[in-house]
């Protein structure tokens, strides 16, 4: 049976993808979720895998280098999947020192106990040992408001934010280590992730949660800042077949062909909450166009992202298979679904979760 470590598995993408490989592969592979449950890590995310004979989670921060070495000690890992990382931009800019701690030096944490753990006597590396970085299309910086113009894996890093500035960090050090010690690795710089279980202070839930409040719409600047979005499940199909598919030591760039502005990707927010809320629901009512505010844009905030995937469709065949328009109904279900999820994030309680179900263990 093949282990994966995760690292924030207990966050957005990282328990998107437990819950994809649980899917996907069911009891042929086992998964040790790693996480130390900052206010973005939250156990409600895996409910549905908690009690599986083949999950185990572990509360450590990955700075931890006893910690984390101790997991190797006891397991024999053979994939590492590094979701774990601190990644709201505005965040870094209140706080940078946070960002490089844990993005810089808790990737060099894990890949020194991974090094560690699987080198061989001569210098080598045991069999079938995999370590994929999961990184940012941020990394690159900003692109211009050209059409034909993307980020490639060969575009060169130019970060603006403290958050983006520690994840090239991160790659570069990834980088190194492959370099240097032929380390078996892969990197992946991904789009803006959108889905299920994803904390409210990005903008995507932020919006939807705001309108069915009937709150204001913060946007930043003149709201013509261009991103590209990637349905969640997506990306962890992506990530999977990288660490099956993809050639050791190479960087995958994976993007959602759903390059909108932000003022575009409110609008449609709104439109589909009317769309899909019924008549009579109360807070039909509170959804409207006239709560979007205007705010004092954001400190060095990149004009345009957009990725080009046309590396990992030809190597590997993946390609994004969401539409915006799908992906974001599905989204918004989800949050119908989900109201007291949504209340616990927006409130803290969620953490309470874990005390609940983990204190006697």
């Amino acid at each position: 049976m093949r282990t994966y470590l995760v690292t924030g598995g207990a966050g957005f993408i990282g328990s998107n993808y437990i819950h994809y490989m649980f899917k996907k592969y069911g009891d042929d592979i086992r998964i040790i979720n790693v996480d130390v449950l900052t206010y973005a890590g939250n156990l409600e995310n895996l409910k549905a895998v908690e009690n599986r004979d083949n999950y185990t989670f572990v509360r450590a921060d990955i700075c931890d280098k006893e910690a984390i070495a101790k997991i190797f000690a006891e397991n024999d890992i053979d994939r590492v999947v590094h979701f774990a990382a601190e990644s709201h931009v505005d965040r870094s800019i209140a706080n940078p020192e946070v960002f490089v701690q844990t993005n810089v030096l808790g990737t060099a944490v894990m890949l020194n106990c991974a090094k560690a753990a699987w080198e061989n006597a001569d210098g080598t590396f045991k069999e079938g040992k995999k370590f994929l970085h999961v990184s940012t299309d941020e990394v690159y910086g900003s692109l211009p408001d050209d059409e034909n113009a993307f980020f490639y894996e060969t575009t060169p890093y130019d970060p603006h934010s403290p958050y983006s500035a520690s994840k090239a960090s991160s790659d570069m050090l990834v980088k190194a280590y492959m370099d240097t010690y032929k380390f078996p690795a892969n990197i992946t710089n991904c789009s803006n992730n959108y889905g299920p279980y994803q904390f409210p202070e990005k903008f995507i839930p932020l919006m939807i949660n705001n309108a069915l409040n009937g709150k204001k719409l913060p946007v930043y600047g003149d709201g013509k800042n261009v991103r590209d979005w990637l349905y969640v499940e997506d990306h962890a199909k992506a990530i999977d077949m990288v660490q099956e598919q993809g050639k050791l030591f190479e960087t995958y760039n994976i993007g959602g062909h759903n390059e909108k502005q932000n003022i575009q990707i409110l609008n449609i927010i709104l439109d589909t909450l009317q769309e899909m809320l019924p008549e009579g629901d109360p807070r039909k009512e509170l959804v409207s166009k006239d709560l979007i505010t205007y705010v004092e844009d954001r400190k060095g905030h990149d004009r345009r992202y957009a990725i080009a995937p046309d590396k990992i469709k030809a190597e590997i065949g993946w390609e994004p298979e969401t539409m915006f328009k799908e992906g974001i109904r599905k989204t918004i279900q989800w949050y119908f679904e989900n109201e007291d999820w949504m209340k616990n994030a927006t409130s803290g309680d969620y953490q309470k979760y874990y005390e609940a179900m983990y204190s006697n263990k």
